[in-house]
């Protein structure tokens, strides 16, 4: 009993965390994305380049940041993936020609520049990031 109890809590836990990462991320998309929000598993779809459009037929492409603390709570709030396996991930596509690497960028400020002039791109900053340019879609 006092192990279901602990497991628990430890899961309610991971669920805070996760929360918590999502919170501190916006996910940003170019003004020609109708969408004005996305589900959780249609965006893990596109990051993980299962998905190249969304419900309303946009081709969309995904844009990720290079390192730091908001693609770090990025994969792990929303892709269940680390960095590491993450960049394996892709490599395993380009290799067997299902995908192409996606476009990775340094920071906030390159994501945003890039999001707002490519058509149909999908990216992901810090929630205290400017977001000129570019249309939030709301994470369901």
């Amino acid at each position: 009993m006092r192990q279901i109890r602990i497991l628990s809590l430890a899961a309610l836990a991971v669920l805070g965390a996760v929360r918590t990462y999502a919170a501190d991320i916006t996910v940003i998309a170019n003004p020609s994305v109708k969408a004005s929000s996305i589900s959780a598993a249609d965006l893990k779809g596109v990051f993980l380049e299962i998905k190249s459009s969304l419900a309303d037929g946009g081709r969309v492409e995904p844009v990720l940041e290079k390192s730091g603390a908001v693609h770090d709570a990025f994969l792990k709030a929303y892709l269940g993936k680390t960095d590491s396996s993450l960049e394996s991930y892709y490599r395993s596509l380009v290799f067997t020609g299902k995908a192409f690497m996606p476009k990775v960028l340094a920071g906030d400020a390159e994501v945003v520049a890039y999001v707002a002039r490519t058509k149909g791109a999908i990216g992901y900053v810090s929630s205290r990031s400017q977001t000129l340019g570019v249309k939030t879609l709301k994470v369901e």
